[in-house]
């Protein structure tokens, strides 16, 4: 049988799907002040993007956000278990994940995607499926030595012995941001350090509801920061 073969029509059935215009939008997310947004973490394996979203995603739900994650790993092993790493698996890999974050995003939610996704052209169209504003290329920038040191998944060992293929940075090229939004430099902050950042930038930018006592909040814990470092 085909592949792409579909079930019967049966005659109680619609004969024609309608179009996007004649279909209900998603039911939204009603948060006074929150706007959809997407912050798109991108970096080599090993960066920290998992780990920063994680502290990222608690804040803004701490401050009343609603909050999406998408995340590479969960992705592989669900939704894009069936492609591969060659450079048109990857553009595959990274349509999907902006599709998603696209639905969560209509819905009205902050979404956090975390995705190696190594090519420039990807994360183009990935933000071109987004509104002027929404979508925040975030580079985690972390050098490539210091991704190996950590290899959490000892991902980069195997590659080196050659027991894994394509591996971005081994011998599969990844291309760093041009002009991201967002840089997060994980030598020298650690991970609450870069989430604080990331937020910051959604403040700045308008995204977050109550403006007024995110400033605060943030305008404290600094002040706490300066008077600690004083002591020291």
């Amino acid at each position: 049988m085909s592949t792409d073969a579909t079930e019967p029509r049966t005659d109680t059935e619609p004969k024609s799907v309608p179009g996007r215009a004649q279909l209900s939008p998603p039911v939204a997310v009603r948060i006074p002040g929150q706007k959809p947004t997407v912050v798109w973490m991108t970096g080599p394996s090993g960066a920290g993007k998992s780990t920063i979203a994680a502290v990222l995603a608690r804040d803004l739900r701490d401050y009343g956000c609603a909050v999406g994650l998408v995340d590479g790993d969960d992705l592989r092993a669900d939704l894009c278990h069936d492609l591969g790493f060659s450079d048109a698996s990857r553009d595959e890999n990274v349509r999907r994940a902006a599709a998603v974050a696209q639905l969560m995003a209509r819905a009205g939610l902050i979404v956090i995607v975390t995705l190696i996704s190594p090519l420039r052209e990807s994360r183009a169209r990935a933000r071109g499926r987004f509104a002027p504003g929404e979508f925040f290329e975030t580079y985690v920038d972390t050098p490539l030595a210091l991704a190996e040191q950590r290899d959490p998944k000892g991902l980069y060992r195997r590659a080196r012995r050659g027991e894994l293929q394509q591996f971005t940075g081994i011998d599969s090229p990844y291309e760093p941001p041009l002009a991201p939004e967002i840089t997060l430099a994980t030598a020298t902050r650690t991970p609450a350090q870069c989430a604080r950042i990331a937020l910051n930038a959604l403040v700045l930018a308008g995204r977050l509801p109550c403006l007024e006592q995110l400033l605060q909040q943030l305008r404290g814990s600094g002040e706490r920061r300066s008077r600690n470092d004083r002591v020291a």
